[in-house]
């Protein structure tokens, strides 16, 4: 038998963080992708591309947004750590 108290040693959800770990990721995230948007749609333009090129450019720098998001709440969490003991 082990002489720990499995539920003194328990990992618990501090929501504090995951809250301002998830407000954060919602702000960024709309520039992001919003960005990537506006610069597919304004590259097309310039480039002379079509609809079709445009959305594909779209499309390349959403991926480039999902990374760098996937980035940013990565390393938030190792900031702000979603759980504690306790």
């Amino acid at each position: 038998m082990s002489s720990t108290n499995p539920t003194s040693s328990a990992r618990r959800i501090y929501w504090p963080s995951v809250i301002t770990v998830v407000s954060a990721a919602i702000l960024i995230g709309a520039e992001v992708f919003g960005a990537a948007f506006a610069s597919g749609w304004a590259l097309a333009i310039l480039m002379g591309l079509d609809d079709t090129w445009a959305t594909i450019i779209q499309a390349v720098l959403f991926i480039i947004g999902a990374v760098v998001m996937v980035t940013f709440v990565r390393g938030a969490q190792r900031i702000e750590p979603f759980t504690r003991r306790g």
